[in-house]
């Protein structure tokens, strides 16, 4: 079934009226070159302490509001903080009650999310989840160093990149959407009514991230707070072509709200190049049909006549009316430095640039600990090697010269984690301002790489209750034509199934049919990637009906309804799988014993900071490591054409700010 046929039951049932280093190669590992001693001196720059008031927030739904009236395009906004609470969401009189989620361009056969459309009402409207996925998208992906927008996502999901740059590979952070779930175990709940923990990001997003243009992140002093989303079409979708100008009422609309919290313009994405210079906006504030600063007070416009603040289950409460946000590296945020105590104590990584999740009462959410699959792996992780693998990882990362940052020779900021073979997270660790984003998608790569790696990948996937998921597995099995596949005999990197997850095989090659982990391209779209989106579209289904009121019940805490690890009241991809780069398993020998996960900056810099990491903390520890040379993924050969090898990782050259060295990740 499929995911729309499954989301009209479940609404009917609801009473709705509605390149270049592979790891190859043979040989013993050889001795690493030193890396310089971390100095205790930090190495970033912490951001300021910077928060959206609620009469911040007031004004860029004021300003908004007045630009959609102009417009004669009644809108649903949504404003978040910059950890994904949900500080407001107004819907004006008229705007549109039914979502549609569709790709317009071409034809594609309705799969996943794609073609989904959800009917509602103005009590109940589905264009308010749309909203919040927007501003949840805009924050999310920015830092002090990059603003991205949703027109931004929608550049680096697509089949190629540059989108419409036929027999290109796909963008690099292709399958990013289907990533700060509705139901992800990292990402946390909005709390009715308040209370401690109310505010504690990240927080989720009612339907991953967004690639249709209308979401920004808002700035103070340079520090990014929060995020706009704007809705007034009823059509969720993305921009296929880059080589014209769109003229799109949503991203005018929000280009509104954010005057005076505009993102610097040296960070913004058009200023940012990733192998080709990425988009921001298509609107600037001189084709607006308004000026904001002369914008009436909200006060004004929160009347009966032009529209009101609406409720969404799971995610805001109208009645609290507009809130201000939390500041970032707060407590209360749910990100904050690691303490000299905690480092001390060995529960954090000893590095003063550390920052950590945390529970809003002063304690670490993960704190350093070791494997917990003792009943299936021999000699688990210890605390001990899980506290090196991240120390190492964070060195790499701060010697590492940064993709996606301004200034030029930054260093990379990302997300760094650490998982079991059950997916159980031992140990996150994070630059100062690494994008949110990361936090989540870190985790994903790491359960990815070790799920795929790990013995219990095709039973697993073969115990989930969906037919269309259990599929993959014969798909897999045909593809490589091997009745085994999936079993452990293999190492997969996250860049590795990312490799055989894509529309066209070999990535990018439009007469070649898909990876056996992908839809065929007749049927994919970012809204529907292949097994990505099918182990979520319950989830996705349940959460949208609880959030628009047709169920009293939500999504659980805990993606995928493949089964639960024996003795554990989880499964092994709690947070959804990702498909582009940046993670490894980890091996004691030639056993698997967990897997380390990077996201926050370039592709191949997160490559590179999960391989180095894990060498230089294997090396420092001296028992654990990559997987032998003989069984990573890239010994496999595809027999399309002459033969298609795939993919292992992929390091930089000259990747880093304190050496000249060039080729740094061969023959490790």
């Amino acid at each position: 079934m499929t995911f729309a046929s499954r989301a009209v039951a479940a609404l009917t049932s609801a009473a709705f009226v509605l390149a270049s280093c592979g790891g190859g190669g043979g040989g013993s590992s050889p001795t690493p070159t030193p890396t310089p001693t971390p100095s205790q001196t930090p190495v970033f720059a912490v951001p300021a302490q910077e928060a959206l008031t609620a009469a911040d927030v007031q004004k860029v739904l004021a300003q908004t509001i007045e630009e959609a009236a102009a417009r004669g395009k009644p809108a649903v906004i949504a404003i978040t903080d910059r950890v994904g609470n949900v500080l407001a969401v107004y819907q004006m009189n008229g705007a549109p009650t039914t979502l549609a989620v569709q790709t317009r361009h071409r034809s594609v056969t309705p799969t996943d999310l794609e073609g989904l459309v959800l009917p509602g009402t103005a009590a109940a409207n589905p264009l308010t989840a749309a909203a919040i996925a927007k501003a949840v998208t805009g924050a999310y992906l920015s830092s002090s160093g990059n603003a991205f927008s949703t027109r931004t996502a929608s550049f680096i999901v697509q089949e190629h990149f540059p989108a419409g740059a036929n027999q290109l590979p796909g963008g690099p952070l292709f399958g990013v959407q289907f990533s700060q779930l509705p139901c992800s175990d990292l990402n946390q709940r909005f709390v009715p009514g308040g209370g401690t923990g109310a505010f504690i990001g990240p927080k989720r997003s009612p339907v991953g991230l967004a690639a249709d243009p209308g979401g920004f992140p808002l700035y103070k002093n340079g520090v990014v707070v929060g995020g706009i989303g704007v809705m007034s079409d009823g059509l969720y979708g993305y921009d296929p072509n880059i080589d014209d100008v769109d003229s799109d009422d949503d991203e005018f609309i929000a280009i509104a709200g954010t005057i005076g919290f505009e993102a610097p313009e040296a960070i913004r994405a058009n200023n940012i190049q990733a192998v080709v210079q990425l988009r921001y906006s298509d609107a600037t504030s001189a084709g607006l049909r308004t000026n904001p600063a002369n914008a009436r007070a909200f006060s004004a416009l929160n009347v009966a006549s032009v529209g009101s603040l609406v409720s969404v289950g799971g995610y805001y409460a109208a009645a609290s009316g507009v809130l201000g946000g939390n500041a970032y590296g707060s407590e209360a945020s749910g990100y904050r430095a690691v303490t000299a105590a905690e480092r001390s104590a060995g529960t954090s990584i000893d590095n003063v640039d550390a920052f950590i999740l945390t529970d809003g009462s002063g304690g670490n959410r993960y704190p350093l600990r070791a494997g917990t699959d003792g009943a299936r792996v021999s000699a688990p992780l210890t605390q001990a090697e899980v506290k090196a693998v991240l120390e190492e990882a964070f060195k790499i990362m701060s010697r590492a010269r940064a993709q996606i940052r301004k200034p030029l020779d930054s260093p990379a900021q990302v997300t760094i984690s650490v998982v079991d073979t059950d997916g159980s997270v031992l140990g996150l660790a994070r630059s100062p301002d690494a994008p949110i984003f990361g936090t989540d998608v870190s985790l994903q790569k790491a359960r990815t790489a070790a799920f795929f790696s790990g013995p219990n990948a095709a039973s697993d996937l073969l115990g989930d209750p969906s037919a269309d998921v259990r599929s993959f597995v014969a798909g897999t099995r045909a593809f490589f034509n091997d009745q085994t596949a999936l079993t452990g005999k293999t190492a997969f990197g996250a860049r590795s199934i990312g490799n055989i997850a894509r529309p066209f095989f070999p990535d990018g090659e439009v007469a070649r049919s898909n990876g056996p982990l992908s839809r065929p391209f007749s049927a994919w779209s970012p809204f529907s990637t292949g097994l990505q989106s099918a182990l979520i579209l319950t989830n996705v289904v349940q959460n949208v009906t609880f959030a628009l009121g047709a169920s009293q019940t939500d999504t659980r805490q805990r993606c995928t309804f493949i089964p639960d690890v024996p003795g554990k009241a989880q499964n092994r991809l709690q947070n959804g799988i990702q498909i582009f780069p940046g993670g490894v398993p980890i091996y004691r020998g030639s056993t698997l014993i967990g897997a380390i996960g990077i996201s926050g900056d370039g592709i191949d810099q997160d490559d590179m900071i999960s391989f180095l990491g894990l060498f230089n903390g294997g090396a420092r520890v001296g028992t654990v490591g990559h997987a032998p040379m003989s069984i990573r993924a890239d010994t496999l050969v595809v027999n399309v054409g002459a033969g298609v090898r795939l993919r292992y990782v992929n390091c930089p050259f000259a990747p880093f700010l304190d050496t000249s060295e060039q080729v740094v990740c061969d023959g490790k």
